[in-house]
């Protein structure tokens, strides 16, 4: 296996903008389009890290780390993990969500959060191996 690297993006380029919106639809069964003005708005902003996994040159995962400060606190949440299905099983997930991890620990955060639908069976098996815990809430959204 080639070795893989994971990296902040700090840099809205096309190439990424394609890599990302290739991968998109491994996650959503109808993402929106990306463009480039939506990759600079998650890059420059100061609530997301933008965190992608490489190997051979090519984009192979990505992750978004989502932190921001509440009264409570500095929340981070982990969204939109995805993992090209050929390079699944890989270890690449959880490289990028250490990466994750550790971001958010020094950045202050004390927890992280993130939601997986229970159909993901690898994908829960791996952020329980990690030491995530089901919570037991209610989790609510209402479309606009």
């Amino acid at each position: 296996m080639s070795t893989i690297e994971v990296r902040e993006v700090t840099q809205a380029t096309p190439e990424l903008v394609q890599a990302i919106a290739a991968l998109l639809p491994q996650l959503s069964s109808a993402p929106p389009p990306f463009t480039i003005v939506e990759l600079s708005e998650i890059v420059d902003s100061p609530a997301t890290r933008l965190l992608i996994a490489e190997a051979d040159d090519a984009v192979v995962g990505t992750l978004t780390l989502v932190m921001f400060r509440i009264p409570t606190g500095l929340r981070a949440m982990i969204e939109d993990v995805v993992v090209d299905k050929a390079h699944r099983g890989k270890g690449i997930a959880d490289a990028l969500t250490r990466a994750a991890l550790e971001r958010a620990r020094s950045a202050g955060a004390r927890t992280v959060d993130l939601t997986s639908r229970p159909s993901r069976e690898a994908a829960n098996r791996l952020y329980q191996k990690l030491g995530f815990v089901r919570r037991e809430t209610n989790a609510y959204r209402y479309a606009l």
